[in-house]
């Protein structure tokens, strides 16, 4: 119960707002897909089996079938708010083309701001960075349309 409350307080409405509205833009300027989720904290039976927050947004990018676009080139961004730990899962369109210490720099500033408990300037960071890695290898050489939705999922 006081995981849903921690959620709640680092993420209000107007803060989900603002980054709903960032990926809206960020989907206008490339042919990528950004999904964001924020978990409060992993269930027992998951800390038990000695689940990471990777293998865990690993499971989040398939459940939210961030890998079915037309160019295979989701990008999920993931947060366990528990563990303020940033994953980001790039489908194989753009992790082939880009590399992991590009993700690792998007995810540290994340967690940076996480802990300095500025959630919405992080997440809206952090989606604008990944924005630009989409633009560089994915523009928005055709009219860019939403394959997936915009709105933060709050697990």
């Amino acid at each position: 119960m006081m995981t849903h409350w921690r959620v709640k307080v680092a993420f209000p409405p107007r803060t989900l707002s603002a980054i709903e509205i960032a990926i809206q833009e960020s989907h206008k300027a490339h042919v990528g897909q950004v999904r964001f989720v924020v978990e409060g904290a992993l269930h027992s039976a998951a800390l038990f089996d000695g689940l990471t927050a990777r293998e865990r947004a690993i499971d989040v990018f398939s459940q939210l079938r961030v890998w079915d676009t037309e160019d295979n080139n989701g990008v999920l961004i993931y947060l366990l708010l528990a563990d303020r730990d940033v994953e980001i899962i790039a489908d194989r369109g753009i992790h082939s083309r880009v590399s992991v210490d590009d993700w690792e720099a998007v995810c540290r500033m994340m967690e940076s701001d996480f802990q300095c408990g500025k959630y919405q300037s992080g997440a809206v960071r952090g989606i604008e960075q990944v924005t630009a890695l989409l633009n560089k290898h994915f523009p928005a050489h055709r009219p860019p349309r939403e394959e997936l939705p915009s709105f933060p999922v709050v697990m």
